[in-house]
């Protein structure tokens, strides 16, 4: 393989964040040999970066993350790394399996784990968990997503077939998404449902709320929510708006003092997931055995 030249980091290697792209000009040689010569780690961190997602293979029109250290390069090729060492050093939470239904899993997410990676790494994320716990292995395609804040029920496909059937089913919103918050105030306790409209982001969105209970000591309330839509932080911010914001929101909390004070968690989770499965015809019930109260 012919010499590569060294691309200049974005930032400083003393700033511990930067990236490389390297064009490969010959056949031969390992991702981890390259990776090592051009940012002038150690062979044994730039593994741990790749086994992390922060290594990229750009080969053809297809780019793809690519983690086996050993995998051989062909010319045309561009190997690149992106390295961030406050992300790499992150240690993901625990997630719980709820169900294994093999085509696809049921896990409880707790907070702080992500839905998604990013080109920085992805082994914080729910779905890099399950391929690292699962047995047997499989590869996690995200169908649906909860805030990294929120908990709770999150399903993931493990085959493309899976990914696809069970992504056209939230999309058609024929998933029964339940979740339990707890939120500042006394809700109205009424025995209708409570219905917001206002737009997110200027599009429509649609939450319905219910009271469960009341904390007269705490001035809280516990709801059951539902949604006809999906856009960022809809829950969140529908409360807000409605002047019920959710016990531990630091984005969208009611005052200063809440967004400057010390939080708890955010009190959001995703509790129950019901829907006909798409490959077998089946209803299925997912449940959480404790949820929020």
């Amino acid at each position: 393989m012919n010499t590569l030249p060294r691309t200049l980091p974005m930032t400083s290697q003393k700033a511990a964040r930067f990236e490389y792209h390297i064009p490969v000009e010959g056949n031969g040689g390992t991702a981890v040999d390259q990776l090592a010569a051009v940012s002038g780690m150690s062979k044994q961190r730039v593994k741990q970066a790749m086994q992390k997602g922060a290594a990229w293979l750009t080969r053809g029109k297809r780019t793809r993350r690519v983690r086996r250290a050993k995998t051989l390069l062909k010319a045309g090729d561009t190997l690149h790394l992106y390295y961030d060492e406050k992300v790499l050093q992150a240690e993901p939470p625990t997630a719980a399996l709820i169900a294994d239904e093999r085509a696809y899993s049921v896990w409880d997410k707790p907070y702080g784990m992500l839905s998604q990676g990013s080109k920085w790494g992805d082994h914080c994320t729910v779905g890099r968990w399950a391929e690292r716990h699962l047995a047997p292995p499989r590869t996690a395609y995200i169908v649906h997503r909860l805030d990294r804040a929120a908990s709770g029920l999150i399903l993931l496909a493990h085959t493309k077939t899976a990914a696809a059937k069970l992504s056209e089913i939230f999309r058609s919103r024929t998933v029964d998404k339940r979740y339990r918050v707890k939120v500042s105030g006394a809700f109205p306790a009424t025995p209708d449902i409570t219905t917001a409209t206002m737009p997110v982001d200027n599009k429509a969105a649609i939450s319905q709320f219910k009271r469960l209970s009341y904390d007269a000591t705490h001035q809280q309330s516990l709801l059951e929510a539902r949604i006809e839509t999906g856009r960022k932080h809809q829950i969140r911010r529908h409360l807000a708006e409605l002047g019920f914001p959710v016990v531990g929101d630091r984005l969208y909390g009611k005052t200063e003092t809440d967004r400057q004070a010390i939080l708890p968690d955010l009190q959001l989770q995703a509790y129950a997931l019901a829907f006909v499965c798409p490959l077998t015809g089946e209803e299925r019930n997912y449940q959480l055995a404790n949820p929020l109260r």
